[in-house]
């Protein structure tokens, strides 16, 4: 099926989107080969007749989950199950020492508690919570090596951490009042038939959700903690795009008195001098979604409004690169000793 000594690597619920796009990163990675694809709906299709675009690729079929037979097929696991779905699946492959980065929002918080308000119920393995290793590869690189367990950020916490978390960790901006202002295309919701998804709902309009009640605002907030080393709280608002991939993020903060250009530039600088996929764009330029498409990159800018006194942040990724299978990718090649650009740098496809 592969090329001898490629690392086997099981995609567990390979058919969505998130899964699809792990697939296609896979059969190109020159040290990982996908060798087993599950998928519910699709169990016993090949690849190809579900997914034309990966025709010619040499890929096993979709086939059943069956949790016994994981650990004899593949040395490591991208479970981009659902929540809670995936959870006992996945405690049962670390048990048996299985590496395993996974997808969904399952092993991102730390507290059981704050799950449990999170997604209205109790975690059915809290004892792992805390030995997941958050995934935002840039800022957890020396982690993720030794990590058997990985959960992979969601992509609006990761289009927000990646331009807030430099300026936090060197006390550039007030850490109260932040405004997160992020827009997402249609993928950032699963592959399912749902009225808000429909073509006629999402073309021609443009209309925000969940306002201060999204699912990402306390991940986003214990990250942003974390670095602070203490809690705190942001505004998070989140957008629908007329469009099929990519986030755009704006993030309104408060800078420190005295804070000019060249601060916050030689903050980025140096949070991200060793980090291959994170572009800070020179002064006049502003992120584009096109630019980051299908990739695992990530653009960076800002604006400084002294009339204001507001530091605008703005950054771009695509939901499915950087903000899911991409990073989870990015994650796993640490995780093996690979380097961690491994099969990760093709360009956008502008235009």
């Amino acid at each position: 099926m592969a090329s001898k000594g490629r690392v086997k690597v099981a995609v567990l619920g390979a058919s969505g989107y998130a899964g699809i796009e792990a697939v296609r990163l896979l059969a190109n990675h020159p040290s990982l080969e996908p060798s087993l694809l599950t998928s519910e709906h699709y169990a016993g299709r090949e690849v190809a007749e579900v997914y034309r675009h990966l025709s010619g690729l040499d890929l096993p079929p979709f086939e059943e989950l069956r949790p016994d037979l994981i650990g004899d097929r593949a040395e490591a696991v991208l479970s981009c199950l659902p929540e809670k779905i995936g959870t006992p699946i996945i405690a049962r492959l670390v048990e048996h020492g299985t590496r395993v980065v996974d997808l969904s929002a399952d092993f991102r918080l730390k507290d059981s508690a704050a799950y449990r308000v999170t997604y209205g119920s109790e975690h059915s393995a809290p004892a792992l919570l805390k030995r997941a290793v958050y995934g935002l590869t840039e800022f957890h690189r020396h982690e993720l090596r030794e990590a058997q367990l990985v959960a992979n950020p969601g992509c609006y916490p990761t289009g927000a951490l990646l331009g807030v978390i430099p300026l936090i960790k060197r006390g550039l901006i007030e850490p109260s009042g932040i405004i997160i202002d992020a827009k997402s295309g249609t993928t950032g919701a699963r592959r399912a038939a749902s009225v808000e998804q429909l073509f006629a709902e999402v073309n021609e309009n443009f209309r925000a959700y969940k306002v201060g009640t999204h699912r990402h605002t306390p991940e986003i907030e214990q990250e942003i903690g974390a670095a602070l080393g203490h809690e705190t709280a942001v505004l998070f608002v989140p957008h629908l795009l007329p469009v099929t991939r990519g986030i755009l993020t704006s993030i309104f903060t408060r800078p420190r008195p005295g804070l000019g250009d060249d601060d916050v530039r030689s903050a980025y600088e140096a949070s991200f001098a060793k980090s291959r996929f994170v572009r800070i764009l020179k002064a006049g330029e502003l992120p584009e979604l096109r630019n980051v498409r299908a990739t695992n990159f990530c653009e960076i800018a800002f604006v400084l409004d002294q009339r204001s006194q507001t530091l605008c942040i703005l950054t771009a990724i695509d939901n499915l690169g950087k903000g899911a299978a991409g990073q989870a990718i990015q994650n796993l090649n640490l995780m093996l000793g690979f380097d961690e650009t491994a099969g990760l740098l093709s360009a956008a496809p502008v235009p």
